[in-house]
């Protein structure tokens, strides 16, 4: 019987509420199947169990939506409050609460102006929070020794990084493996960004003085993981300078706004990490150059001024000559000045002299003999006291200077520590570049020999060609093979010497030349 049939209601089949559900499900699911919906997102909810509830709207109806935990895990694009999207699944009913509901396998913005709509606003909201501040952007180290890249290991990103820094200034390169798109993306990312930071200083595993979070280019939905927040959060964090090279120069993320700087590229990256090793060497010697010109120009300028100067002084002897004239006049007048001074002071002596008696002299040495005899007896001790300081303040003095050179002995050590040390590092540097040195050389020699294999006329030989020579040497015309004598033919395992078919006709009884063995040696 018809479940919707309109007879009397006294002959009506009596259903159950759970065949009358049943019946529903099976009319609904049997008449849409699998359908596209389109709409407005709204009343997101994700509980604990990793299932995701969700609306689907427009102006005139709501259909509720469902996606389990494993639909969700692969969805490149989860819905948000507000987007407008395209949801795919198959319709069904609810029969716990009497409603039909659309279990939802994939999402996808309606249309990239969707997509960029939602980008646009999760940049304003990040942007409000200060994350794209300039104040917050670090400077990038000027010659990092250790840079940490975050990328897919297998892609052509890394090897492009890794040939440019190579090619510029080798560095030690740590490297992150994650995911660079997908479900798995951003939260691997984040993780990377976020373990280098967490490296301490000095341990087992290098901390990255830089990092570069890299991945080639494609399309908005490719590159969304880089759009998601916790990347954007991570990457803001970050202690560490950091570089972002997602995409092409064409492409922008938000990560690109969060980062210390953007390279367009990830070889444009790897150029903004390290300068040019021969452009530092150019330049180091263009400035000793310069300083050595400097110097000798000061030095020029300093001797001029000192000639200059030297011719403004005059000559010593023109200096000199009206002194030495003076010194002359006045000697001329001392030997009478001077005769006339004893003169005068005998004079006024002889009168004192007279007045003097000898008991008087007498007196006056015995008193100056008494006062010395007093001063004598109170000097006696002085000298030892004396001698007890002086001697107090050697063994001062003594003190001091062995401390002096036990303090001066330790500075030595630690000089000739810290000078043992340095050659040690200059020296491990040294074998280190010699060591790359050497195997660049080698790798060199091995595509050379391989072009050298590659390029041997031996190995044209071995695909059936052959060289012709008579006895001046090799033969590339017809014509001359008719002329020679004798012609030798090499193959690739040996030759055989031949005489031209107009000689044959003329010398048939002739004996041939027995050909020469195989000759062996270098293909040069």
């Amino acid at each position: 019987m018809d479940l919707l049939d309109d007879g009397p209601s006294g002959n009506a089949h009596e259903y159950t509420v759970s065949e009358i559900s049943g019946a529903v499900k099976r009319v609904l699911e049997g008449e849409f199947g699998r359908v596209r919906v389109r709409g407005e997102v709204g009343r997101v909810s994700r509980p604990a169990s990793g299932h995701m509830y969700f609306d689907l709207k427009d102006q005139g109806a709501v259909i509720a939506a469902v996606s389990w935990k494993g639909q969700v895990a692969r969805m490149q694009i989860r819905p948000e409050e507000g987007m407008e999207v395209i949801a795919t699944g198959r319709l069904t009913t609810f029969p716990g609460q009497s409603k039909y509901q659309l279990i939802v396998d994939n999402v996808e913005p309606a249309g990239a102006g969707a997509l960029m709509a939602m980008l646009e606003a999760r940049r304003k909201a990040l942007a409000a929070e200060g994350l794209f501040d300039e104040g917050r952007k670090k400077a990038l180290p000027w010659l990092p020794e250790v840079i940490g890249v975050v990328t897919s290991p297998s892609g052509a990103v890394i090897r492009d990084i890794l040939h440019r820094l190579r090619d510029r200034f080798p560095r030690r390169v740590l490297i992150w493996p994650v995911a660079v798109q997908g479900q798995a993306c951003a939260p691997e990312v984040s993780a990377a960004i976020r373990g280098f930071n967490a490296l301490a200083p000095g341990g087992a595993v290098p901390r990255p003085d830089l990092i570069i979070v890299a991945r080639g280019g494609g399309s908005l939905e490719d590159l969304w993981g880089f759009n998601e927040e916790i990347v954007v959060r991570a990457a803001a964090e970050s202690r560490i300078p950091l570089i972002s090279a997602v995409g092409h120069e064409t492409d922008t993320t938000l990560i690109d706004h969060a980062a210390d700087r953007r390279a367009p590229t990830p070889t444009a990256a790897a150029e903004m990490a390290v300068p040019v090793r021969a452009d530092l060497a150019t330049w180091l010697a263009e400035a000793n150059a310069r300083m050595a010109r400097a110097a000798r120009v000061r030095l020029d300028l300093g001797a001029q001024r000192l000639n200059d100067l030297s011719r403004a002084l005059g000559r010593p002897e023109a200096l000199l000559a009206p002194a030495r004239q003076r010194f002359d006049l006045v000697s001329d007048r001392l030997k009478p000045a001077l005769r006339m001074v004893v003169v005068r002071k005998r004079g006024a002596y002889a009168p004192l002299a007279a007045q003097v008696a000898p008991r008087l002299l007498r007196q006056f040495l015995n008193g100056e003999r008494s006062r010395l005899d007093q001063l004598a007896g109170r000097l006696r001790p002085a000298p030892g006291a004396r001698l007890r300081r002086a001697q107090d303040q050697i063994d001062g003095l003594a003190q001091r200077l062995m401390v002096s050179q036990r303090r001066m002995k330790a500075e030595a050590e630690r000089r000739n520590r810290e000078g043992r040390a340095l050659l040690e590092s200059f020296d491990e540097r040294l074998a280190r570049a010699a060591r790359v040195n050497v195997e660049r050389l080698a790798e060199r020699l091995v595509r050379l020999d391989r072009m050298r294999q590659t390029l041997g006329y031996r190995e044209t030989l071995q695909r059936g060609f052959a060289v012709v020579r008579d006895d001046h040497g090799l033969v590339t015309q017809a014509a001359r093979a008719r002329e020679a004598a004798t012609l030798e033919i090499e193959f690739h395992d040996g030759r055989v010497a031949v005489l031209p078919t107009s000689e044959k006709a003329a010398q048939p009884a002739k004996r041939t030349k027995k050909p020469r063995p195989p000759e062996q040696g270098s293909l040069f």
